[in-house]
């Protein structure tokens, strides 16, 4: 049985990860072939570890790709053999900054609370 992969989606119904997509696909073909071939391979749970993906803890994770940048889609786990992916970045740095981690967390709370009314 496979995996769902789904975008976290604003209350306005605005889908950052997909906004940050298409300009991924704009700027780096490459880069956003990758990303998009890992977001395929999420589906399948054997590529939920290292290297494709890391735990960040509090129930996120990292789909991990290095690029000319370091492509990173955060994501989390739902019932249902869901993946809900919230927030993309690039960086240079090794490590996710702490801006764009609070960002992935505010996200999973707004998209489990507006799943829990």
């Amino acid at each position: 049985m496979e995996f769902r992969v789904e975008f976290y989606e604003t209350v306005d119904g605005s889908c950052p990860v997909r906004d940050f997509l298409d300009h991924l696909e704009a700027s780096d073909s490459g880069d956003f072939a990758a990303a998009m071939a890992g977001l395929a391979k999420l589906r399948n749970r054997q590529y939920h570890r290292e290297p494709l993906c890391k735990a960040l803890g509090g129930g996120l994770f990292e789909l991990r790709h290095v690029g000319k940048l370091n492509t990173r889609v955060l994501w989390f786990f739902r019932a249902g053999r869901r993946i809900i992916a919230v927030h993309g970045i690039r960086n240079k740095a090794r490590s996710i900054p702490s801006q764009d981690l609070e960002t992935a967390r505010a996200r999973k709370r707004d998209w489990e609370e507006r799943r829990a009314r």
